[in-house]
C-alpha cells in the first residue's frame, strides 16, 4: 500500500518524489517548508540505507542530520534518531500514535530511531513538534 520508490537507476526530482505521495504531496510541502524556515535546513535527494529503503529526501542544519523524508505511495515517511531526553520533553503532548512509534524504536545510544508516516494534518503537525524537540533540545 506504501509502496517506495525503490529502483536506484533512476533519480527522481524533488516534484517525483512529491508526486508519489499523491493527496499528501500539500503536507509535505509544508513541511519542507517549515524545516527550511526554522532550521535553515539544506537537502538533497539520496537512497540511503540501502534497497528496502528507496529514494529520500534529507534534510540537515550544517553537518547535522535532520531527518530523511521517503517518499510513499499516498503518504511519507520521517525518518529520525530521537534521544530518550527530548522525546521525555514533549511526551505528554504526543498522541497514542507518536508514542507507539517511540517505544517499537530502533534502540541506538541514548534514544533511538523512528519511522513516523504521515497520513494527516494532524501527523504532520505532530512530526514538526518532534523535530523541533529534536533539532533545540539541549
Amino acid at each position: 500500500m506504501y509502496e517506495r520508490m525503490l529502483d536506484k537507476q533512476i533519480t527522481p526530482s524533488l516534484e517525483n518524489l512529491l508526486n508519489y505521495c499523491g493527496a499528501r504531496k500539500k503536507l509535505w510541502i509544508a513541511l519542507d517548508s517549515a524545516l527550511k524556515k526554522d532550521f535553515a535546513a539544506q537537502t538533497v535527494i539520496r537512497f540511503p540505507y540501502g534497497k528496502d529503503y528507496g529514494w529520500s529526501v534529507k534534510y540537515s542544519k550544517g553537518s547535522k542530520h535532520i531527518c530523511d523524508i521517503f517518499a510513499e505511495r499516498g503518504a511519507f515517511t520521517v525518518f529520525l534518531k530521537l534521544s530518550d531526553a527530548a522525546f521525555a520533553s514533549l511526551e505528554s503532548e504526543l498522541s497514542v500514535y507518536a508514542k507507539d512509534i517511540y517505544a517499537h524504536k530502533y534502540p541506538c545510544a541514548n534514544g533511538g530511531w523512528i519511522y513516523y508516516r504521515v497520513l494527516s494534518a494532524e501527523n504532520a503537525a505532530e512530526i514538526q513538534k518532534i523535530l523541533r524537540a529534536k533539532v533545540n533540545f539541549k
